[in-house]
């Protein structure tokens, strides 16, 4: 997929995303240490880590999103390096005292091996006692909430129409997003279209034990309170 449009406008689209809670949740467990920012976009969450202290080390599989935040650090005056790599491709990294894989990301991971390997492989770059940190979104809001659609926004310089089906595996969605963005006097149209999956919370932590894992904590929505039936984001943190 070529993410350049859709890098472009992708923290548009992110603006309401909580970082600061992100932030505030891997806090919680660590106040510093290495921490590798797996499928960072456009670096914001990286971004946020490193002005607290943190030794981060983004990645991303688009060069579009890492191009992006590369920008964004040199703005902010941060030393940060970056890598292109796939989340279930980390040969060579070690060492972290935690990796993060944040708002999702994981779920565009649509087949089991590719979950099994990428914490198989998370588990190889955190040093003894590291933490992994990652957030999913629940079958509930897959299977149901996407499911509403069409979702439509219209701001000043860009607009977008959000179409949602299932897709063919359980617990998936297709998201069909139509783009509508400011050139000049004129809007330019766009279309992405993105895949995503997910599995119930017993399986991710099963998957995380085979991997050599300890669940320390699954909670929901942002709160210290355990996943419920209609809870829309699960949050994760495993100990090597």
């Amino acid at each position: 997929m070529n993410y350049g449009r859709f890098a472009a406008v992708y923290d548009d689209l992110m603006e309401d995303i909580p970082y600061e809670q992100y932030v505030e949740w891997i806090a919680e467990t660590m106040r510093s240490g290495s921490v590798l920012d797996l499928a960072c976009g456009t670096g914001v969450l990286s971004e946020l880590m490193a002005e607290l202290g943190y030794d981060v080390t983004a990645s991303d599989l688009s060069a579009d999103m890492l191009t992006v935040a590369q920008k964004r650090f040199k703005e902010s005056g941060l030393d940060i390096p970056v890598l292109q790599l796939s989340m279930d491709n980390l040969e060579g990294l070690e060492g972290f005292d935690a990796v993060t894989i944040a708002i999702d990301s994981l779920n565009y991971l649509a087949k089991e091996e590719q979950v099994k390997k990428t914490f198989e492989q998370v588990y190889s770059a955190l040093k003894p006692g590291g933490f992994f940190f990652f957030d999913v979104h629940s079958v509930f809001k897959v299977d149901e909430i996407f499911m509403h659609s069409p979702f439509v926004y219209d701001g000043e310089d860009l607009a977008y129409m959000w179409h949602t089906e299932k897709g063919s595996a359980p617990h998936s969605v297709i998201h069909d997003l139509t783009f509508f963005v400011r050139e000049g006097w004129m809007f330019e149209r766009f279309e992405e279209t993105h895949e995503q999956r997910t599995f119930p919370v017993d399986v991710y932590k099963e998957w995380l034990t085979e991997a050599g894992f300890t669940v320390e904590s699954v909670t929901a929505d942002f709160t210290g309170d355990a996943p419920s039936a209609e809870s829309e984001r699960i949050f994760f943190r495993a100990k090597k």
